[in-house]
């Protein structure tokens, strides 16, 4: 007598079809989370070689580089003090990853994060190049194809420079009591924190576009990505000119933000933040990266890379809690201790 073949019965079948389903749904979230632990950790590789490159730089120059000066040409390095009192640059900006990338041979894509739109964010002024600009933006430079000179920036940047150690361009404001200055890094290492302890760079925060950076000027969106960014404040002076801050002790200075305020538990950012939701002026620590695993009050985490060397994640609440950003405004003039609180 023949052998008859018996098939799966549709019982049978729905079974099978139902361990798959269940396997797959066990095992998506974990490979889901095992892609954003290799964007992490590829994002944090970049800004390992870029505090490397710093030590370089402080080596042959004995300061940490200015966060941007305005250029006395739009090619080259060369700036002067008497023109950086305007509130626009006329040749464009000279940016801190520029004199790596140019000057200290960093990889442009040491600068970029893939978990980031493009990248990085564009240039201020990102030149004739259609494909450096965001949609929409605009810029003292001109606009794509037409452009005159563009900043001396890498094309997109994922990262930002800590405001307390990378001096903007206010060496000299005018009526103001303080002035910016270069910072040794000797300064951080004798600090009471330490360079082991003090955030240099971190990441830009950043939804499915860049409005994190746009200004909320609708009829002109400019993207400030060659500002720095600070989790302090004054008693005084707006958290974008802390040269306006009086000089003195309490009540006067500069504090941490205090996170177990209502107002800063309030100020989510997250992928799907609207546009402008950060403000026009983002010199605070709103800016600060939110797009990596971990998670606090305000979104998600980051990459951070200290002053000597390491790169750590956290979130942007958790290294206020820990006073990362140094326990002064090394890059301001007069009473730069920060306080533990407003």
């Amino acid at each position: 007598m023949r052998g008859t073949s018996r098939g799966f019965t549709l019982i049978e079948l729905l079974v099978v079809v139902a361990i798959i389903a269940l396997l797959i749904g066990i095992l998506l979230p974990s490979l889901g989370a095992a892609r954003e632990s290799g964007r992490q950790i590829k994002c944090a590789a970049g800004m390992r070689t870029v505090t490397q490159a710093f030590a370089q730089y402080t080596n042959t120059y004995g300061v940490f580089p200015p966060a941007y000066v305005y250029g006395s040409d739009t090619t080259g390095y060369g700036w002067n003090v008497a023109q950086q009192q305007g509130s626009d640059p006329a040749n464009g900006y000279i940016h801190w990853s520029y004199l790596l990338f140019d000057d200290g041979n960093v990889p442009e894509d040491a600068f970029r994060c893939p978990t980031t739109p493009y990248g990085g964010a564009p240039r201020t002024n990102p030149g004739p190049n259609e494909a450096d600009w965001e949609p929409g933006q605009t810029a003292l430079c001109g606009s794509p194809g037409n452009a005159t000179w563009s900043d001396r920036q890498v094309k997109r940047l994922a990262f930002t420079g800590n405001d307390a150690i990378f001096p903007r361009n206010k060496f000299a404001p005018e009526g103001n009591p303080r002035v910016m200055k270069f910072v040794n890094p000797s300064s951080v290492d004798g600090s009471a924190s330490g360079g082991s302890n003090t955030i240099l760079i971190t990441e830009f925060a950043c939804n499915s576009t860049w409005s994190s950076l746009l200004t909320d000027d609708i009829s002109a969106p400019r993207y400030k990505s060659h500002r720095s960014v600070s989790p302090f404040v004054g008693s005084s002076a707006p958290a974008h000119s802390p040269w306006q801050e009086p000089n003195g002790g309490p009540p006067n200075g500069f504090s941490y933000v205090n996170v177990e305020d209502a107002a800063w538990k309030n100020t989510k950012f997250t992928k799907n933040a609207p546009p402008g939701v950060v403000g026009s002026e983002f010199s605070t620590a709103l800016a600060v990266g939110r797009h990596h695993p971990g998670k606090d009050d305000v979104g998600g985490g980051a990459n951070f890379g200290f002053v000597d060397g390491h790169v750590a994640n956290s979130t942007i609440t958790k290294t206020i809690q820990k006073k990362q950003w140094g326990d002064k405004y090394f890059s301001i003039s007069g009473d730069n201790t920060i306080r533990q609180t407003p």
